[in-house]
């Protein structure tokens, strides 16, 4: 059990990691879509 806060610091920069990534993703991607016109985008 010596190495259980080393275990448990990593999965918390693990997921703080791809959480922060994910988040940048999405910003970006709402970003973008702002400046595709309106009669273009296939999603909407």
């Amino acid at each position: 059990m010596d190495n259980a806060g080393f275990i448990v610091a990593s999965y918390i920069v693990t997921f703080g990691a791809v959480g922060a990534y994910a988040v940048g993703v999405i910003r970006r991607s709402r970003k973008s879509s702002r400046e595709v016109p309106r009669d273009q985008r296939p999603w909407s």
